[in-house]
């Protein structure tokens, strides 16, 4: 039972969040959703959560926030995609540092006892660090996207250090799974499933080269409620810790989808890593959580799923 009563998922519409939605309500914590609907799906939404359609950038959100007063906020709402952040650096540090600025400094305000920060990892770290990288790594952002995550993460350290608002940052790999949106989200697993399905040819972005440490969307979930549930603060990784290249996954997707067409590629992103794979044992020991669905089953679950 968590000592936990309320709980604010922004962002709770979309892919990651409506699934902690689902986690927190058969823990039977009454939850409170904020999404703007810009990458979301309303449908995601748990039915016995209390949805409200707004953006974190509103002005109302502040009076929203006060008049809620969750014991626990996580914190999933974000502009996630690494090229819209390099095409507009201003939109993204507007959600991403501002929307998170203000749940930091709101929250130490009405008395919010800790907040889960669905941070990044893949994009975190030096290339030049060896991996798996691990949260000892000095962070070295190298797109507009990282940076904001990293600056979201020291304004929750500042409301902790000031405010005594505990929170935790969780440095999620690459996420996916079940409710993946294939359009707005950064989400290669779930782009290529959709185009196979669909009878299109599947993009490929550079040379399919480049390795990714793929996460089923279930462990992150599993881990946001850890970080609830445990008394800590800080950074966690969140990943498997294995690199697979582009080019495997599109391969054991073309099985699972029957699908026949070749991939096509166009250039890489600016500021995409070649390589990532994260180190978590630090979650291990410390969280106690450790991932549990093997990469096969997680891609043939997605595929079900996207085939409904």
């Amino acid at each position: 039972m968590s000592k936990y009563t309320t709980a604010l998922v922004t962002g709770g519409a979309g892919f990651i969040g409506s699934h902690i939605v689902d986690a927190l309500i058969r823990r039977r914590i009454k939850v409170y959703v904020v999404d703007d609907l810009s990458t979301g799906n309303a449908k995601n939404v748990n039915p016995n959560a209390h949805f409200t359609r707004m953006s974190i950038l509103n002005p109302q959100f502040v009076e929203y926030l006060k008049r809620v007063k969750p014991d626990v906020i996580f914190h999933t709402a974000a502009q996630i995609n690494l090229r819209d952040s390099v095409k507009d650096p201003l939109n993204d540090a507007k959600i991403n540092i501002l929307g998170s600025l203000t749940i930091a400094h709101v929250a130490g305000q009405i008395g919010v006892k800790k907040i889960i920060f669905s941070s990044s990892g893949g994009a975190m770290y030096p290339e030049s660090a060896r991996l798996p990288w691990s949260e000892k790594i000095i962070p070295d952002p190298s797109s507009p996207y990282a940076i904001s995550k990293r600056s979201a993460e020291m304004y929750f350290h500042f409301a902790y250090m000031v405010h005594g608002v505990q929170y935790v940052a969780l440095r999620y790999a690459n996420v996916y799974g079940p409710r993946q949106n294939a359009k707005g989200e950064a989400g290669v697993i779930s782009i290529l499933t959709s185009q196979m399905l669909k009878g299109k040819p599947s993009t490929i972005f550079g040379t399919g080269k480049q390795t990714r440490d793929f996460i089923f969307v279930e462990d992150v979930v599993a881990a946001n409620i850890a970080a609830m549930n445990k008394k800590v603060i800080g950074i966690f990784n969140i990943g498997t810790g294995k690199e697979t290249d582009v080019n495997t996954i599109f391969h054991k997707l073309q099985k699972l989808t029957h699908a026949q067409l070749p991939a096509r590629h166009e250039p890489a992103a600016v500021g995409e890593v070649a390589r990532s794979a994260l180190d978590a044992r630090k979650a291990r020991e410390v969280l106690g959580w450790k991932p549990n669905v093997k990469l096969d089953e997680g891609l043939e679950r997605t595929v079900r799923w996207f085939g409904k």
